[in-house]
């Protein structure tokens, strides 16, 4: 960073995120590759940093590819079915060889100090348990997967109890039955039926191959960086009969992410693992950098309280200062609340509008249009300016205007056309600002 300013606005940027995330539970499932991968270290660090922060952690690993690396140096023959693998008592022994020395090695890394690192005088305490509960998948396509099993039961109480102490679970894809069967279970049964059974704020997936796009597209291996439920399940039915790597890990995970939304889990995030810093990246900054999939949608629009008013301040303030918009005080805006819509996303206003109505004349004057600049360029504006021309039409208004200094070929592309001052109503025109000289816009509605 050029400036400590840089600094400081950068970290007052983070600080919501820290206080909304103490003492919230996440469940972060990653896979045996990931372990493998030398930037695992990071990815340890940055655990680590959120631990520190007063996140509750459960991790769950997988081990994948490395049993599958045991399976072949042994040339043991192997049979998949739906992409799981057909456990007999055999590959059993050897597929609990492997979890049990990839669960040992991420516990050594958890528990190492570095200086000079987040791990710097550290103290990760890390438990482990017999938290899964599990029965047989059965025999699917007439094919019996024997020790391939799935989550019957999650011991949640065990789990939090852990958690609330400060520790960090580590789970593996691993469970057993009452009758002290052990049964290969998969990382994202395991990591769904956890978050649903903690009642976690979030469940996080550190995929391969999966890519976000911001704006929709043609592209159908890319997932919108936000998705409802309502959305994910179109995706799936467009993806059934793509087999491309991207396709085959979106179908993996997002029936998860939707079995665990639909179960109250808040948030289910799908971020791509090559990136630096993938978690700390999604979690706090404003627009992430994987897809986070909700129950409903987390922009709302709707009518502002009086409560909204240090949000519309904080919002409208800046533009103020530039002479884009009319000053208006916290006094003004308190007797002026029932005039303006905002826009919410994720519980922070983001956008603003205000409507005056001239009724005699069958017109309403749109002011205040203000966008965070983090959230500009992404249709914010267009989604309150539609709104906002809904609102009054279903009142009998026929005429929107506008007065602007600076955003002139904004409304001109939305509809709007310059007209003289002649044409404001005539109560607008006895209080019209002849020093701001701002130029009028009409929209016929």
């Amino acid at each position: 960073m050029k400036l400590n300013t840089d600094f400081v606005t950068w970290f007052r940027s983070v600080a919501p995120y820290v206080n909304a995330f103490r003492s919230k539970t996440f469940v972060i499932a990653f896979s045996g590759k990931m372990v493998a991968d030398k930037k695992f270290v990071e990815l340890v660090h940055d655990f680590n940093l959120l631990a520190s922060l007063g996140v509750r952690l459960a991790l769950v690993h997988g081990a994948r590819p490395q049993i599958e690396a045991r399976l072949e140096e042994l040339k043991l023959q192997t049979k998949f079915v739906n992409g799981i693998l057909v456990t007999d008592p055999a590959t059993l022994q050897y597929v609990k060889e492997t979890v049990g020395r990839v669960h040992i090695e991420i516990e050594a890394l958890l528990s190492m100090g570095l200086p000079n690192s987040p791990m710097a005088n550290a103290a990760i305490r890390l438990t482990s348990g017999n938290f899964v509960t599990a029965c047989p998948i059965g025999v699917i396509d007439g094919v019996d997967l024997m020790h391939a099993g799935k989550v019957r039961k999650i011991n949640a109480a065990a789990i939090r109890t852990r958690l609330e102490i400060g520790e960090v679970v580590l789970i593996s894809p691993l469970g057993y039955s009452p009758t002290g069967e052990i049964f290969n279970l998969t990382l994202e049964n395991v990591a769904t039926e956890v978050a649903i059974a903690l009642d976690a704020e979030k469940l996080i997936f550190l995929t391969d191959y999966i890519n976000t796009k911001e704006i929709p597209t043609n592209d159908p291996s890319s997932l919108l960086r936000e998705l409802t439920i309502a959305q994910c399940k179109p995706i799936l039915q467009e993806l059934s009969n793509n087999d491309t790597k991207e396709a085959v890990e979106i179908k993996r995970y997002l029936p998860c992410a939707i079995k665990a939304c639909e179960a109250n889990v808040a948030r289910t995030h799908l971020v791509n693992r090559h990136i630096d810093g993938a978690i700390l990246q999604e979690l706090f900054t404003h627009n992430g950098i994987g897809c986070m999939i909700s129950q409903v949608p987390l922009q709302t629009l709707r009518k502002a309280k009086i409560e909204d008013i240090g949000g519309i301040l904080q919002l409208i303030e800046p533009l103020e200062v530039e002479g884009i918009l009319v000053r208006r005080n916290r006094e003004l805006l308190e007797i002026e609340i029932d005039r303006f819509i905002i826009l919410e996303h994720d519980g922070t206003i983001v956008g603003c509008a205000a409507l005056y109505p001239f009724a005699n004349e069958r017109a309403c004057e749109l002011a205040c249009l203000a966008v965070h600049p983090n959230y500009r360029n992404a249709g914010h504006g267009s989604t309150l300016l539609k709104h906002v021309e809904t609102k009054i039409i279903s009142q009998g208004t026929q005429n929107l205007f506008v007065l602007t200094t600076s955003a002139t070929h904004w409304f001109i592309e939305h509809g709007f056309k310059e007209v003289t001052l002649s044409e404001l109503p005539q109560e607008k025109l006895g209080l019209y600002n002849y020093q701001r000289r701002s130029k009028v816009l009409l929209k016929s509605l």
